[in-house]
């Protein structure tokens, strides 16, 4: 299910982006430019926050592989 990045206090939202971009912990640049590149991406709609009620984990999508939106209440 697809989340509005709104939904999330700017903390949370943070934090789920910092750990999206250290996840596979093979890219050594710098992970506040890397974090400051996806919050762009967010911003622009070019990617978005994707909550699997199966696994209970977010991950960060490229808009056209999106699902449907949700309103993050299930």
């Amino acid at each position: 299910m697809r989340i509005r990045p709104t939904l999330l206090s700017p903390t949370a939202l943070r934090a789920v982006v910092e750990e999206f971009v250290t996840r596979d912990g093979t890219d050594h640049s710098s992970v506040e430019r890397r974090i400051a590149t996806v919050m762009r991406q967010l911003d622009a709609g070019v990617v978005n926050l994707h909550y699997d009620d199966t696994t209970e984990t977010c991950t960060i999508v490229a808009m056209e592989q999106n699902p449907p939106l949700g309103d993050g209440h299930g």
